[in-house]
């Protein structure tokens, strides 16, 4: 018996497909023939129509003529690959031209294949599955990713490839922890532990990710979020502090719940910081995370570990006061000496009872 031996991979399904093609008769043709085998099939007189199309439903794979009227294939292409939510449907172009450099250019533009008119059955199925197939394994890569990164990082790791470094932007850090985590832990079995944790980081993370926020890093009882990278974030110390607010507002929800169960409460702090950071992928070329350094995230965590002294649940550095809107409720702390700076910092309080109804 081979039972060790992996399984052959089954038939790639059909997909659905969309035939751009000023030509009527190549169009009813083609989709006659893929409907045969077992293909759904839409159809696009010319390129305008066939991009409406494409950003209006789901296609899993083009057939995209070079030759048309008002806008060529290789417009059409050119926006295919150019659009975020469209560049991964797999292209294969169909044209009369039988040149080498048009093929070329093509496949430099980021088509999956080319095929000369009128296109031969069986090498046109051929490169049809082969071409399903590939999307369907990116697209596991993609849920994969997905798994084990926020989506903005696996997005921003597909995109744009994998490299040590970064880049600097403003953006906002928020740093969050359970407090007096340890005794929890000693009070209950681990498996009740667990448990608590899975249940705190499914709010935690609808809280943060709702409001446009990254969760980057996770240590026990402890998360790190961004917001603002890796992907431009308006008006993002706002969306922060309100996420801190819907995190706060979650705890006091799930302790009800708690109570009623007659489990252990929790209670959090949350530090909220603005400014320039690095953000990137630090670590070694076998193994890396995408994080972000600079003061910001410093004084976030800092400020996260200075809620226990103070007694409030959510403080907020100097920076993120000032992009706030009068929305806000804020009450100055004054300056506070924070462990590892050099000079006293001015800190703000955002008090957990307001409601604050503006769309950051």
């Amino acid at each position: 018996m081979n039972a060790d031996l992996p399984t052959a991979p089954g038939p790639t399904a059909p997909g659905r497909l969309l035939i751009i093609d000023d030509n009527k008769v190549m169009r009813l043709l083609l989709a006659r023939g893929l409907e045969q085998q077992g293909h759904s099939v839409a159809m696009a007189e010319n390129g305008r129509q066939g991009l409406e199309r494409l950003r209006a439903e789901r296609f899993d794979l083009v057939l995209l003529d070079i030759q048309m009227p008002e806008m060529d294939g290789l417009q059409v292409l050119e926006h295919i690959t150019g659009d975020r939510e469209l560049r991964e449907i797999p292209v294969i172009m169909i044209s009369s031209l039988d040149e080498v450099d048009g093929v070329a250019r093509c496949i430099q533009m980021g088509a999956e294949d080319y095929l000369f008119k009128p296109p031969n059955p069986v090498l046109l199925r051929a490169r049809i599955l082969s071409s399903l197939e590939k999307k369907r394994l990116r697209d596991q890569q993609r849920e994969l990713f997905r798994k084990f990164a926020a989506s903005e990082v696996a997005d921003d790791l597909l995109a744009k490839g994998f490299s040590l470094g970064g880049r600097s932007v403003e953006a906002t850090v928020l740093f969050s922890d359970i407090r007096s985590f340890t005794t929890i832990t000693e009070s209950q079995p681990a498996s009740m532990t667990i448990e608590l944790l899975n249940d705190y980081y499914s709010l935690m993370f609808e809280a943060i990710t709702g409001r446009g926020g990254v969760v980057n890093q996770i240590v026990g009882d402890g998360l790190m979020a961004l917001f603002g990278a890796p992907a431009p974030l308006e008006n993002h110390a706002e969306c922060a502090v309100l996420s801190a607010l819907e995190m706060i507002e979650m705890i006091t929800l799930f302790n009800l719940q708690q109570a009623a169960l007659d489990r252990v409460q929790i209670r959090i702090g949350v530090g909220i910081a603005t400014g320039q950071v690095i953000a990137g992928y630090t670590g070694t070329m076998q193994r890396a995370t995408y994080t972000c350094v600079g003061d910001a995230v410093n004084l976030a965590a800092r400020l996260e570990e200075t809620t226990k002294k103070v007694g409030q649940p959510i403080l907020i550095d100097e920076n993120t006061r000032r992009a706030l809107s009068e929305a806000f409720r804020v009450e100055d702390r004054g300056l506070v000496d924070l462990k590892g700076k050099i000079r006293n910092v001015k800190v703000y309080s955002v008090p957990a009872d307001q409601k604050v109804t503006r769309n950051a």
